[in-house]
């Protein structure tokens, strides 16, 4: 190779770096929202073509109706959990900063607790009979406590409306999905050869579903329906022990963690009569069983990544991008380690059969 080539092939390496890098810095503020719409078009995928099926093969028309569906049913819970979450963390800020919180003194039940009681007992008494001191005592503490509680509001806020517009994006996809899973198709034979290519796309595609819908879908249909009981019977602070209950589900930990202490609370906290204590019991404790009858429904499409494996990937995704974070990164890291897991397959069982026929000759 000449001096000359070899300076032609570096110009057009640092061309191609430089038109990535610009590429990238042009999309990146996109990232997160067309990440989760093509999470949420593979996921519905199988259901917007049945029922383009039933309209005649109309895609845009079916797409249409599917985002419809999707903001009724999930988008419009949502922004009034979000709202909820939100108002109620703002109160908290202001009257602070007001100087006008109030802190109601603990019931003689509460030190009857098991293993915390009489700490949170004496911790509650003492910051609710003076709670100017208390502040003052850990003033440092509690103001990183409500900056932190702000982003995740704001957050939260963020997020509900970028779920609408994923959704309407994601609605997009799917009218043109077909040609769209046969760019990503070839993109990925291209990249991983033409044995590899498909078999990565039909894991990506299994894994993505399994996630986002047997996961993921009912960590977040189970905290609707539990957030919008609390909200509709009082509950203070119904956004936030929506957003709990929705940390538990993915975490596979029972919702009635939340929902009895609530029932509890409505039975001898609330404001409602006896009638509407009974329905408002009932429907909450459904709704922490609700998991049970979602599971079978949603779960075990595709492949089941290991629950670790989502935790991690919902959390860090939480910490690095906020509340839509929960979501993507559980789906991204999920992905990503079925085909690494994939590749490692591969690789063991070309490695075994070098040596059987090496042992055979």
């Amino acid at each position: 190779m000449t001096a000359a080539e070899f300076t032609d092939g570096l110009i057009r390496v640092g061309l191609i770096l430089i038109m990535v890098v610009a590429s990238f810095q042009v999309f990146s503020p996109f990232m997160n929202l067309m990440m989760w719409a093509l999470i949420l078009a593979v996921t519905i995928y199988p259901s917007q073509q049945k029922l383009a099926s039933r309209m005649g093969g109309r895609q845009g028309r079916s797409a249409t109706v599917i985002v419809f569906i999707g903001l009724l049913i999930l988008g419009l819970p949502l922004a009034l959990i979000g709202s909820s979450l939100a108002e109620h963390v703002t109160a908290l800020v202001e009257s602070y900063h007001a100087g006008t919180l109030a802190l109601p003194p603990p019931k003689e039940s509460v030190a009857g607790w098991p293993f915390i009681g009489e700490q949170v007992y004496k911790g509650w008494s003492a910051a609710s009979s003076n709670l100017h001191d208390f502040i003052d005592a850990n003033r440092s503490s509690i103001e990183a406590l409500l900056a932190q509680s702000m982003a995740v509001a704001k957050n939260t806020a963020g997020g509900v409306f970028m779920f609408v517009g994923a959704l309407i994006v994601a609605g997009i996809m799917m009218a043109y999905g077909k040609s769209g899973s046969e760019a990503i198709y070839a993109i990925l034979s291209r990249l991983a050869g033409p044995q590899q290519g498909p078999r990565v796309h039909a894991l990506a595609t299994m894994t993505t579903r399994s996630v986002a819908a047997g996961v993921l879908g009912v960590a977040l249909i189970q905290a609707i329906l539990v957030g919008l009981g609390m909200a509709f019977a009082g509950v203070p602070a119904a956004g936030v022990l929506a957003f709990v209950v929705l940390l538990l589900a993915i975490m596979q930990l029972p919702a009635l963690l939340v929902t009895v202490p609530v029932i509890v609370w409505i039975w001898k906290g609330g404001d409602s009569g006896t009638a509407m204590n009974v329905v408002w019991t009932v429907y909450l404790f459904l709704a922490g069983l609700s998991d049970n009858v979602l599971k079978p429904v949603l779960l075990g499409r595709g492949v089941d990544a290991p629950m670790p494996v989502i935790l991690i990937g919902a959390l860090g995704g939480m910490i690095s991008t906020g509340f839509i974070g929960l979501f993507v990164g559980a789906v991204v890291l999920a992905v990503g380690y079925q085909i690494f897991m994939q590749w490692v397959a591969v690789q063991t069982h070309a490695i075994e059969t070098e040596e059987v026929g090496e042992a055979g000759e």
